[in-house]
């Protein structure tokens, strides 16, 4: 059975000659720093056509030290999320099953092969508390690869991982140590890449690098979704969150891409994302709906109300995660991941577009700022639910676009504009929860009304809390300052 864990590291890269710097000022009083060497030979996996490296994934069978085993890690944010398997018996290289049908989506159907073996010769010094706890490990590695169609050589890189005694100012502290020696930061996210990166070249026009980049950020959290599904992890909102950035980049910056292509891909995305919506929903209900049967006054909750909301949210809950697993397996699914590979190797540019500059894509981030405007003017003028729904939709699409141009426009009005949509998006948000749980609440109150042992008083006092909390929502819309 294979173990799952986070690991938290920082990469940096020195020459042959660097010297490593005295580090005891970083161990508190009473701790140590334990030093050992060590050898490492790690062989990778993919697909002959790297699917997963080029979705920041790797697949190794590592021996040498108490690392030993199979390990799968898949990016998530600043940490990494590591999937481990014993080696077994013998020297079987093959690829557990276990892996490979976690791994199945993101390599697309294809078989996973060699593809490099890199040997590090490992320095390792753990610095621990003085209780004993590990606050960091410093890895000093030299690494040799061998790889077909890759020339041999040889690099030298440090690690820093963080311990569980440790925090980011620990990592901090040791990166300014480090870089004040003379070290870099690392310019590959793993090994396996460095190793690679030739094999990895990608045919899009560097003046859309901006837009690519966010794009291909979104495309691995998708994937990276993809593996916990599969392991039986909960990414759904994270996902959902990657496609719905990648989905506004597409819309509000439509003009730079083949719209043909654009079309499908945000059609596939919108399909993907609803399945996943439906359990989502159910998550954000039922703790919505938990907090307030728990806040109401003991007499006012008459019969099994939070039995009730749990039971039924769970078992559709649960049923639309059934959908979901069902449809990894699916050809349609397949298909949506491979767009999504292939969008990242060439981006699907418009005609013309190799003409565009950075001030154009600030021009459209800005005309999506206006269009916010007007959906909440709209809004506030009718208070229809349907028009509130479309101006959070806009805020959304805003704040997605805003974020992209923080390299252009500079870290202080890129914020300003990400905090101003990120207001919209809450106050409208708060709207919409309240008015889908108040469906709800109908529905399920109509079932216990009817039901021997419940009753429907209190379902009745939910809803009408939420559709107060709906109407201080539309109250705070038009005080909102977009």
């Amino acid at each position: 059975m294979a173990s799952i864990q986070t690991e938290r590291e920082d990469k940096y890269d020195a020459t042959s000659d660097f010297v490593l710097p005295s580090l005891t000022e970083l161990i508190p009083k009473g701790g140590a720093i334990d030093v050992s060497e060590v050898e490492l030979i790690s062989s990778y996996f993919d697909t002959p056509d790297l699917d997963l490296l080029r979705r920041g994934i790797t697949l190794r069978r590592r021996r040498g030290d108490t690392d030993t085993g199979w390990h799968v890690k898949v990016p998530a944010d600043k940490a990494r999320t590591e999937i481990r398997l014993p080696l077994g018996t013998g020297e079987d290289a093959q690829v557990p099953e276990e892996l490979a049908s976690v791994l199945a989506g993101v390599a697309l159907g294809k078989p996973l092969v060699p593809v490099a073996t890199l040997t590090s010769k490992r320095r390792r010094h753990v610095f621990t508390a003085s209780d004993g706890s590990v606050l960091a490990e410093l890895a000093d590695d030299s690494v040799d690869v061998q790889a077909e169609g890759v020339p041999d050589h040889r690099w030298r890189e440090l690690e820093v991982e963080l311990g569980a005694a440790g925090s980011e100012a620990t990592l901090k502290r040791f990166g300014k140590a480090l870089l004040t020696a003379g070290a870099q930061r690392g310019a590959h996210p793993s090994k396996l890449h460095r190793a690679l990166a030739v094999n990895l070249e990608k045919t899009q026009m560097p003046e859309l690098g901006v837009l690519a980049a966010y794009l291909d950020e979104q495309a691995q959290a998708i994937f990276a979704g993809d593996v916990y599904l599969r392991r039986g992890l909960d990414p759904i909102h994270s996902t959902r969150v990657a496609i719905r950035r990648y989905r506004s980049t597409l819309r509000v910056f439509g003009a730079l891409f083949d719209e043909d292509v654009a079309s499908i891909m945000d059609f596939e995305l919108a399909w993907y994302a609803g399945l996943l919506g439906e359990v989502r929903d159910r998550q954000v209900l039922r703790a919505r709906l938990s907090d307030a049967v728990h806040n109401l006054p003991p007499k006012l909750v008459l019969g099994p109300v939070a039995a009730r909301i749990e039971n039924d949210l769970l078992a559709e809950q649960i049923r639309h995660r059934g959908i979901i697993a069902a449809e990894l397996d699916g050809e349609r699914y397949r298909a949506l991941l491979t767009s999504l590979g292939n969008l990242s190797r060439a981006f699907p540019a418009a005609a013309g577009a190799e003409d565009v500059d950075a001030d154009e894509l600030d021009r459209l981030a800005r005309k999506a700022g206006r269009k916010v405007r007007r959906r909440v003017a709209a809004a506030v003028a009718g208070g229809d639910d349907a028009e509130l729904h479309r101006a959070r939709k806009a805020g959304k699409r805003a704040r997605y676009a805003a974020e992209l141009t923080v390299s252009i426009v500079g870290k202080k009005e890129a914020t300003a504009r990400i905090e101003r949509y990120k207001a919209v998006q809450e106050v409208l948000g708060e709207h919409q929860d309240a008015v889908v749980a108040a469906q709800k609440l109908v529905d399920l109150g109509r079932k216990a009304g009817v039901t021997p042992g419940e009753n429907g008083f209190t379902f009745g006092v939910l809803y009408a809390q939420e559709v107060a909390a709906a109407e201080a929502a539309r109250a705070d819309v038009s005080k909102l300052n977009v």
